[in-house]
């Protein structure tokens, strides 16, 4: 049976420009280097977080390249 441990953040680098609206909409899981690219964090943040999942989806909806995906961590 599978655990869910959480979510992580994926940015597609190839669709992303760098325009900085993740980082804006969830700075809690995204920072960003000089140039604006995000620099997400590689932790798996857990689903009870609910202001985390919460900022998480705004910032795949706001986000002009639809460089980011929410993707499910889960226990083998």
């Amino acid at each position: 049976m599978k655990k869910d441990l959480g979510f992580v953040l994926r940015v597609d680098p190839i669709r992303c420009d760098g325009f900085g609206h993740c980082h804006e909409l969830a700075p809690e899981l995204v920072d960003i280097d000089e140039w604006g690219y995000p620099l997400i964090r590689q932790a798996a943040t857990s689903l009870h977080d609910r202001s985390a999942l919460r900022s998480a989806r705004f910032a795949v909806r706001g986000c002009p390249r639809q460089a980011l995906v929410i993707e499910r961590v889960s226990e083998d």
